[in-house]
């Protein structure tokens, strides 16, 4: 997990894009928890249950292998790029995510809610003032195994090659 972490960390701090997707996401928020808010125990409940600070924790409903509705929150990159505000996507074998009690204090540090499921669930999140930085619990990759080219994956090319 710590190269992980390290890297998520390069790609932040020297405004490389970036795109995690489902433990992607899950250590982008651990990352920025740590190494920003500067709370060191940030840890992922599969990982480190007993931990005094689980920022990933399970998630409160079954979602692998389903499709499901999000809704974008407007004015952010994401919604951007869709060019709507409502989405269906397809979760692979994603259990944990976001644990919602520390949703507003990672918002109030830049890293904001992107989109949510239709429970209100945070499913998407981007960081503001970087180029990109964005992670989804849902994996955009799969659409490759139905030949398309993500939304998502074309801009996170995109501003890679710029």
């Amino acid at each position: 997990m710590q190269g992980a972490l390290n890297g998520i960390r390069f790609a932040r701090e020297h405004n490389i894009p970036f795109l995690g997707t489902c433990g992607g996401f899950q250590h982008m928020i651990i990352e920025f928890a740590r190494n920003v808010l500067e709370i060191s125990e940030a840890d992922h409940a599969e990982e480190n249950p007993n931990s005094s600070f689980i920022l990933v924790a399970p998630l409160t409903c079954f979602v692998s292998e389903q499709t499901h509705t999000f809704k974008l929150t407007p004015g952010l990159k994401v919604a951007e790029i869709y060019g709507e505000h409502e989405i269906v996507e397809q979760y692979g074998v994603c259990n944990y995510g976001l644990n919602p009690e520390f949703a507003p204090l990672l918002e109030k540090a830049g890293m904001r809610i992107a989109g949510v499921d239709t429970d209100g669930e945070v499913r998407i999140m981007e960081l503001m003032d970087h180029p990109f930085f964005i992670g989804t619990l849902f994996q955009p990759e799969r659409s490759a195994l139905k030949n398309m080219v993500h939304p998502l994956i074309r801009a996170f090319l995109q501003k890679a090659i710029q």
